[in-house]
């Protein structure tokens, strides 16, 4: 019964990893991708404009 004890744990992780991968595929594409794309194409623009300045706090 010691194997069983030791296999139980990886199985369970194995299990959730599994179900875990199968979400995150399912959840690409749909409905929200174009809006999913936008912002990150709003974030790569704002991230290559280079730095920004600082705001000043108390000014």
């Amino acid at each position: 019964m010691d194997y069983v004890s030791a296999l139980v744990p990886p199985v369970v992780m194995a299990a959730f990893f599994i179900g875990l991968v199968v979400t995150i595929v399912k959840s690409q594409g749909g409905p929200n991708k174009a809006k999913e794309d936008a912002a990150v194409d709003a974030a790569i623009t704002r991230a290559e404009a280079g730095p920004q300045t600082p705001r000043t706090e108390g000014a």
